[in-house]
């Protein structure tokens, strides 16, 4: 049997957001700097009780696979239960999320095991320019974090704390440095984008800081927004949504429920119609837009008809990327403390969901075909359009490139295309 290879750069496993993704590169930077090569920092993911069983299971893998690497944990299942992974004899080192993009953190010398602060000590959100990130032909930019509302089955606030805003300058810094090592297309991430600004100076909203880092940066060919609160959607972002080319066609909605009753229960702050007039709104204003959507099957006292209610909504409003999650108590959230639905029913509901997200998905794609679509590539073989939507390639691309493609069939999940005549 061969011996476990020494690892001779510091490996990072990432779960969760994008904001996740967008740190990983950040404790990649410090971590290489610090000569931690034989090192594994895995960044959790709390928001389900199934994202924290993946990280404990990766944890295992890491140290079964690299038995003499240093492991360190970290993220919001870290900031939130650091004691399940104090329990875990595999973990050398738990960092919470203030600590973990804090340079002096990092280095194999470092020896205090615990290193987890309250995270609602945090008044700023620090910049840190990036350089890249690792297989990714798409650049994250980190504009928000924390969030200053209280969702009842949300555990992320104790993770993140409360919003903290980016200053523009610092972002159209780091888009300036990602820009020269070839990036072209740009996701702006954050806990809750659309709470941008409300701590800076002349409260800037999420549009005027759009505005300015378009302005700002030109040579963004493309911009993807994160998830979006359907009622907090200032007049500067439509404006952005009908008239500007360089913010893609495809929005995500931090939609969560269809019923009234669930989302008040929730304590959402839009209603079930404020999501037709959102999705109606963005229709007129940028045809052919497409929309995403986070949603909760089996919330605490959902009945049949409030399930109903949401899958109708999927529907009617024709979300085309349903991303699905069957409800997850986290202990310490008012949710947990509510009437819960069996587990069993909450996965067929999440099915039924699921199978509404497949039928809009396939129709959007089929519509697709015969069309000649620009797509950036991710890889040598897969992109994606404008629209977000999988496209699969019959030559060899450049990762990073912007091609235009002519979609020839799709099997619907994905597009396949050849390269234009």
């Amino acid at each position: 049997m061969s011996s476990p290879k020494t690892l001779q750069a510091p490996e990072i496993i990432t779960f969760g957001c994008r904001l996740n993704s967008y740190e990983s590169e950040v404790m990649r930077g410090h971590a290489t700097a610090a000569g931690m090569t034989n090192a594994i920092i895995i960044n959790t993911c709390a928001v389900t009780n199934e994202a924290e069983r993946q990280a404990r299971q990766a944890i295992r893998r890491a140290r079964r696979e690299h038995p003499d690497a240093k492991i360190v944990v970290t993220g919001c299942a870290a900031q939130t239960n650091p004691d399940q992974f104090t329990k875990m004899e595999e973990v050398d080192q738990i960092l919470g999320n203030l600590e973990k993009l804090e340079a002096s953190s990092f280095g194999l010398e470092q020896t205090e095991r615990v290193q987890v602060n309250d995270i609602m000590s945090a008044e700023e959100t620090a910049s840190h320019l990036i350089e890249g990130f690792e297989g990714r032909a798409r650049a994250f930019l980190q504009i928000q974090n924390g969030c200053n509302h209280r969702c009842t089955f949300c555990i992320i606030p104790y993770g993140r704390g409360n919003s903290r805003s980016v200053p523009l300058g610092a972002i159209v810094d780091q888009a300036k440095s990602l820009i020269k090592n070839g990036y072209r297309e740009f996701v702006l991430t954050g806990v809750d984008i659309t709470a941008y600004g409300e701590d800076l100076p002349g409260v800037p909203t999420l549009g005027q800081m759009c505005r300015r880092l378009l302005a700002a940066v030109p040579e963004i060919e493309r911009l993807r927004l994160s998830s979006l609160d359907p009622v907090e959607v200032d007049e500067d972002l439509w404006l952005l949504i009908e008239k500007e080319a360089r913010l893609m066609p495809h929005l995500h909605i931090s939609l969560q429920a269809g019923d009234d009753m669930v989302l008040k229960r929730m304590k959402r702050r839009h209603l079930r119609d404020d999501v037709y007039k959102f999705v109606e709104k963005a229709r007129a204003l940028r045809p052919g837009v497409v929309f995403g959507a986070d949603i909760i099957a089996g919330f605490p006292t959902e009945t049949d008809e409030m399930a109903e209610n949401s899958r109708l909504l999927l529907e009617e409003c024709d979300i085309t990327y349903a991303h699905v999650f069957p409800y997850s108590e986290r202990p310490g959230t008012p949710a947990a403390k509510m009437p819960q639905v069996p587990g069993n029913i909450r996965k067929s509901r999440a099915a039924s969901l699921r199978a509404v997200g497949e039928i809009n998905l396939r129709r959007h794609l089929e519509q697709q075909v015969g069309k000649q679509l620009s797509v950036l590539a991710e890889n040598e073989t897969i992109g994606r359009t404008e629209h977000y939507a999988p496209v699969e390639f019959d030559f060899k691309a450049e990762p990073g490139n912007i091609a235009s493609v002519k979609i020839v069939r799709t099997d619907g999940k994905k597009l396949f295309a050849s390269v234009k005549d």
